[in-house]
């Protein structure tokens, strides 16, 4: 059964006279080094092993000849498996949640999905949850008739309204009020709104696409977010890794910035000097695809004039390159050694954790932000 599903997966079947003692994870490791296990006459109790990699995906990398949505810069695989989910789920109507960092381009994600659906020709509208404030996020998600509350002199289509027969975006799903995310949850069960101030329900045609930078899991288990909700949100969900764990996009991304720069001030003959490249590769973008983009707008403007775009161009990427190492043996400083990986040049960007920016930060006084 499991070579029929995964036919690239090498499988050995494993009796448990077979490396006696020693447990599954040993017989993993052995059978990664090329030992073949002796099959018992009889064998008793049988257990699959998938005999090697570990690291093996469960399903086959989906984007490997997949070619890039028209909205993506960059070369990795992640890049492409994004791109095919985004093509498997927009004809659809289905739900899609929007997982990641902030800056990782969820919303330009959103926007290939409106693009690639039959819907793309109707409204794309966007709700940042988070921006409106709690007192009026209701009456700016479903409406108003006049006279619903003081001040309400005419009547009002709300977003969802204005999305119909098309996509509606909600940006920060995970700071939708807890007493909003009810009448949410109708209306997509329902495909059906009420307006304040109004007792009849109005049926609409909108195809919901959602986003967080949260962990609404973790919400959920808190109390802070509905569960039915989620899993009514979550029916598709594409998560965006950090730049941090893609860096062979890096430098396809700030050669397109720069291009994009030049192209709007006219300004052209700036180039990366090579040593320029190679710090941008290694440091970690905390604030992803978004600080890079501002970075390049900034070293743009400190080079005017000049032919190359240097090191000292993007201050707060050559401060972090330069920025004192912990000392070997100091407690706090082996803490901080984990979180930042290791210093360029001592294993590269291969090694960068998802703390590194925070401990960088604490260690300069700076924050890595451009």
């Amino acid at each position: 059964m499991v070579t029929a599903q995964y036919p690239q997966m090498p499988v050995e079947v494993v009796d448990s006279a077979t490396f006696p003692a020693e447990g599954v994870p040993a017989c993993l490791d052995k059978l990664q080094a090329g030992a073949v296990p002796q099959r018992s006459a009889a064998p008793a109790r049988l257990t699959a092993v998938a005999a090697a990699p570990r690291s093996l995906p469960l399903e086959p990398r989906l984007g490997a000849a997949v070619e890039l949505l028209p909205q993506m810069i960059g070369r990795s695989l992640h890049l492409r498996d994004v791109s095919a989910l985004v093509r498997m789920v927009a004809p659809r109507r289905t739900p899609v949640l929007l997982l990641g960092e902030t800056g990782t381009g969820k919303e330009m994600i959103a926007e290939a999905v409106h693009a690639a659906s039959p819907r793309a020709q109707r409204p794309f509208v966007v709700v940042n949850c988070a921006a409106i404030p709690e007192a009026l996020l209701e009456s700016e998600l479903f409406g108003f008739v006049r006279g619903a509350f003081t001040g309400a002199v005419q009547s009002r289509a709300g977003r969802i309204l204005n999305a119909h027969t098309g996509t509606l975006f909600l940006d920060e799903i995970g700071d939708l009020p807890l007493a909003l995310q009810a009448k949410l949850l109708r209306f997509l069960q329902q495909g059906e709104l009420q307006r304040l101030g109004c007792n009849d329900p109005q049926h609409v045609d909108v195809r919901v696409l959602a986003a967080t930078n949260a962990d609404l899991a973790a919400k959920v288990a808190a109390g802070e977010f509905r569960r039915d909700l989620y899993y009514r949100l979550a029916v598709f969900p594409i998560e965006l890794q950090p730049l941090r764990e893609r860096p062979e996009d890096i430098v396809p991304l700030a050669r397109h910035f720069l291009r994009q720069w030049q192209t709007e001030t006219g300004e052209t003959g700036l180039c990366f000097a090579a040593e320029t490249l190679d710090l941008l590769e290694q440091y970690p973008w905390p604030g992803n695809v978004r600080e890079l983009q501002h970075a390049l707008e900034r070293a743009s403007i400190l080079a005017s004039g000049q032919e190359e775009l240097l090191p000292r161009h993007f201050p707060a990427a050559q401060a972090w390159q330069t920025a004192p190492r912990p000392r070997t043996g100091d407690v706090r400083g082996a803490d901080q050694r984990e979180a930042w990986g290791a210093a360029p040049g001592e294993g590269g960007v291969s090694r960068i954790g998802p703390r590194r920016a925070e401990a960088w930060t604490e260690a300069t006084g700076t924050h890595a932000f451009v």
